[in-house]
């Protein structure tokens, strides 16, 4: 029998991954590199669209591969309205909503966009996205804040956190719903989810400004601060928003996006690059301690996931703060693209009902 072939989209905040994968094999795989010069002349994050699906399709050509022949896209969800786990074919509702940016702006939302693109290229083939980053499954006390006006959403590298998680538990010989888990993503946004039994009960929004700085994010700031900033008469909205989500963090505080080159910096001796990669690292750890209160201290193991675990200094660091908690497990980089894949297999197996975005 011809196997299945898939492929997957997942855009991030520094890169767009794409790989084509014949059933559960992969036989293609790009990592497309976008610097911070490369993506500033683009206003908002959306204008990016016909840039990087140009650069996928221009991979995919240079790699002889024939798109028409792609029996199905799965893509990285989006910032849509908060959903229950699961795949979404991509309806026009959920393109709207998309290209809205109703919960605000993020890379991913390109994804089910894109998506459905390249599949109007293609003999037959449908666009879907699959455990995007609006998963909501937090309990109500995580949602209040000191302000009536303001409430805690959920936003937070759902694919990553729960294949990763899934991952951790089978090779305890255990099902996911079994564990409480601090899952930790580190890349161009860091989320630290706390999981009991299956559901991210609470988990700060990275993308908004909970949370640890990050090679992009600002991270919590000190809400006085902020404040003055905002009425310093300096900025206005669209600038502070940039501040904190696109140049803040290592951009700001070192003048790039990548957590490598701080490291290679630090490892040369710069005093000023050890102390920021050491700062990033210390709230890292900070915020796995607050995750280990929510589960009740009752932690059956800790992970350090995404791009950035692939920094040794950087996981060495955070699990000396927090591996009195938990054993602390490592799985670097992402594992997204096999989770997307995977997601899109079952659904053409008949293994997996796609769920209707409404």
């Amino acid at each position: 029998m011809k196997p299945h072939k898939i492929l997957v989209i997942n855009p991030g905040s520094t890169s767009t991954k794409i790989a084509v994968f014949e059933d559960e094999k992969i036989v293609f795989a790009e990592n497309i590199k976008h610097s911070a010069d490369e993506l500033s002349r683009f206003g908002y994050i959306i204008y990016q669209h016909k840039f990087r699906k140009d650069l996928i399709l221009n991979k995919l050509k240079k790699a002889k591969i024939d798109i028409s022949q792609i029996d199905m896209i799965v893509a990285r969800g989006g910032l849509v309205k908060p959903i229950l786990s699961g795949a979404y074919e991509v309806n026009d509702r959920l393109k709207e909503d998309l290209l809205k940016c109703i919960q605000g702006e993020h890379a991913s939302n390109l994804g089910g966009l894109i998506a459905d693109d390249i599949a109007k290229l293609t003999l037959n083939a449908k666009a879907y996205i699959a455990d995007p980053v609006v998963v909501d499954e937090l309990q109500d006390v995580a949602r209040i804040t000191g302000r009536p006006e303001i409430f805690r959403i959920s936003i937070f590298h759902a694919l990553n956190q729960k294949s990763v998680a899934r991952r951790f538990a089978k090779s305890l010989n255990t099902k996911y719903e079994n564990l409480n888990l601090i899952v930790a993503h580190l890349g161009g946004g860091i989320s630290i989810g706390a999981h009991r039994k299956g559901k991210v009960i609470d988990v700060n929004n990275g993308l908004d400004g909970d949370g640890p700085f990050s090679p992009e994010r600002a991270g919590s700031l000190p809400s006085g601060g902020l404040a003055r900033l905002c009425f310093s008469n300096k900025y206005n909205y669209e600038e502070v928003k940039k501040m904190l989500v696109g140049n803040g963090g290592l951009v700001a505080l070192m003048g790039t996006n990548e957590a490598r080159d701080v490291e290679i910096m630090a490892e040369k001796g710069d005093e000023r690059a050890k102390l920021v990669q050491d700062a990033m690292c210390y709230q890292t750890g900070k915020w796995i301690g607050s995750m280990a209160t929510v589960l009740k201290g009752k932690v059956d193991g800790i992970i350090l996931t995404g791009g950035i675990a692939h920094n040794k200094y950087l996981c060495n660091y955070v699990s000396e703060m927090v591996e009195f908690i938990a054993p602390v497990k490592i799985y670097p980089g992402e594992g997204e693209m096999e989770a997307l894949a995977v997601n899109g297999l079952m659904i053409l197996n008949g293994e997996l009902k796609p769920l209707i975005y409404e």
